[in-house]
């Protein structure tokens, strides 16, 4: 347990939970309460870790605390998660991989009750399978569809099964008051609901209750005590401010020593295909402070491919499920074409190429995609979307010059290779609409060939024609505005935008759908 002595910088006394008394009596009562509430019971705890440095800061107190203890007193495990998204910035994933590793060891090594998890995503619910595979468009605010499947189903499907083994959990993160006027104004809603000293209801997960320990510390006060106390797992904290440091915009991180100095708390992590924000401040930082980083920019041109602001030409015309929506008089446009999809596949396995190509020695093996999602894509598009070309095969192994090594799709095979697809095509005679309307129609053919029962075939070959019956998204603008002209005898149309889930995809959140 570090010694609580006083933080330089901030003045003699500060107001804290415990009063306004001295930063480093507040050190000494914040591990003595950490200690306290881990004494209390033997519900365990979760320790939500991302790398950055208020998680950091949350688990080195933790295990300062525990290291506190005597070793009979170390009753119950402390769970350690750390959520991989699978699209995080290579660097910073790269950080928090090998901090997880040496986490491990060093737990073992001092006998402390501390177990790491790396969480990742469903390969069904993962960025690419989402985007490449679905045809999902790039997330924004009113689709954002990344972060539930990403980050809080993982989190959350291990906290549900600490809950089912244990009957409780107590969640430890590193939140804070200072970060935002929502973050403070949503605990102190919850704050009103606590049930134990310090122990805040969770209103996502039943039975679990949230521990904010560094609620009130300001962000130079995380970076002081950071810096002041070296790192219990011997993960370097500054080589921690570095990485904040190469990820502002300004390439300045100071030590802050009062109020009047900025601190690099802005400087903010996460996934590289973000399109959430205008632009990747902290990517588009690294590569200009450090030319070792050149290696990361078919990352960020990736990024802001899919970051445009009318992407209409990329999205087919229907729905999902094939439906037309109407909003102010243009189709609300659905997932992205094949064509399109096809093409961020190629971007992605070319960034790839050339990342491990011009990278350093540590990420000659970094897979942007892995070999279960391409198959979660090659099924999607072949049996779900029934493309039956199969590109997906001779697109890896044009980009990456090796053997796609998938076994054959539907019964042994899809039946069709380039040159009969080549004749369909000559049949239609340059008709898109028409070729895509007979391809479907045969991969519901083959979908229900080996099918046991035939039951929901007709409904199946009716669904199909009726989706493909436009020759093109002006043909499907006249039908659409015709029809509701027609409803809107019977009924007011709102003029609100669509908002709601594709029919075909039950599962999807009530904010899943943009024009």
């Amino acid at each position: 347990m570090p010694p609580p002595t006083l933080i330089p910088g901030l003045g003699p006394t500060r107001r804290t939970p415990f009063g306004e008394i001295t930063p480093g009596r507040y050190l000494r009562l914040l591990l003595e309460e950490i200690q306290e509430l881990y004494r209390a019971d033997q519900v365990p705890w979760v320790i939500g870790y991302s790398g950055g440095k208020d998680s950091t800061l949350v688990t080195a107190l933790v295990w300062w605390a525990l290291a506190g203890l005597p070793p009979e007193e170390r009753t119950k495990t402390v769970h350690v998660i750390s959520t991989d998204t699978l699209v995080e910035n290579p660097l910073v994933a790269a950080w928090v991989g090998r901090s997880l590793d040496s986490m491990r060891e060093a737990a073992a090594a001092q006998h402390l009750p501390i177990e790491v998890h790396r969480l990742t995503p469903a390969v069904e619910d993962s960025f690419w399978t989402c985007l490449i595979g679905r045809g999902y468009a790039a997330p924004r605010p009113k689709f954002r569809w990344c972060t539930e499947r990403l980050k809080i189903k993982p989190s959350n499907k291990f906290i549900r099964s600490v809950v089912a083994a244990h009957g409780e959990a107590i969640l430890v993160l590193g939140i804070r008051k200072a970060e935002s006027a929502a973050r403070a104004k949503a605990m102190a809603r919850h704050e009103k609901g606590r049930v134990r000293d310090r122990l805040s209801p969770n209103g996502e997960l039943p039975n679990s209750l949230v521990y904010s320990p560094i609620e009130a510390l300001t962000n130079d006060e995380v970076w002081i005590l950071l810096m002041q106390y070296d790192n219990p797992w011997g993960h370097s904290h500054k080589d921690l401010l570095g990485l904040y440091q190469g990820a502002s915009p300004d390439s300045e991180c100071p030590l802050v020593v009062d109020t009047t100095t900025p601190s690099c708390g802005a400087s903010r992590f996460g996934c590289w295909t973000c399109t959430m924000v205008s632009q990747d401040k902290s990517l588009k930082a690294m590569i200009a402070n450090d030319d070792d980083n050149d290696w990361l920019r078919p990352l960020l041109e990736l990024r802001n491919a899919l970051d445009i602001d009318d992407d209409r030409h990329l999205r087919d015309y229907r729905r999902s499920n094939g439906s037309l929506m109407l909003f102010h008089g243009r189709l609300v446009h659905g997932p992205y074409t094949q064509t399109a999809r096809e093409d961020w596949l190629r971007r992605l396995l070319r960034a790839q190429r050339q990342i491990r190509t011009r990278g350093p020695e540590y990420v000659r093996d970094l897979s942007l995609i892995s070999m279960e999602e391409l198959h979660a894509i090659r099924h999607e598009w072949v049996v779900v979307k029934h493309e039956i070309e199969d590109t997906l095969p001779g697109i890896y192994q044009q980009e990456t010059g090796e053997h796609f090594p998938g076994p054959a799709l539907l019964d042994g095979g899809v039946g069709f290779d380039a040159d009969d697809m080549a004749v369909l095509r000559e049949v239609c005679d340059g008709d898109e609409s028409q070729y895509q309307g007979i391809r479907a129609l045969l991969g519901v053919e083959r979908r229900f060939r080996t099918a046991g029962r035939r039951a929901g075939y007709f409904e199946a070959l009716e669904k199909t024609v009726t989706k493909h019956m436009f020759t093109d998204e002006e043909d499907a603008l006249r039908y659409a505005i015709s029809r509701d002209q027609i409803r809107a005898g019977f009924y007011d149309q709102s003029e609100t935008e669509p908002q709601g889930p594709d029919e075909t995809d039950p599962n999807e959140s009530a904010t899943e759908e943009s024009s």
